[in-house]
């Protein structure tokens, strides 16, 4: 039905926007962290919403890692 071309133009595209959320899913991450650190007495739904943040992150990250994306990620992003 589809060519190689178009199948490698889809590919690239979701991977584009693969890479795009994992962008907004790290910029998340970080805000529920400076969040959870500037608030003096933190609940519990504000240390589920920052593992929920973290675990979005490593979930795009690594289906980034499975589908071998090449871009503007690198390694030295993740601090654990």
């Amino acid at each position: 039905m589809f060519n190689k071309k178009a199948k490698l133009k889809l590919r690239k595209e979701y991977d584009t926007e693969l890479l795009n959320s994992i962008d907004r899913a790290k910029l998340a991450w970080d805000q529920a962290k400076q969040t959870e650190e500037a608030i003096y007495e933190v609940d519990a739904e504000l240390i589920n919403e920052t593992k929920m943040a973290r675990a979005r992150y490593f979930f795009l990250y690594n289906e980034a890692r499975v589908r071998s994306v090449k871009g503007h990620m690198q390694a030295s992003v993740i601090t654990h």
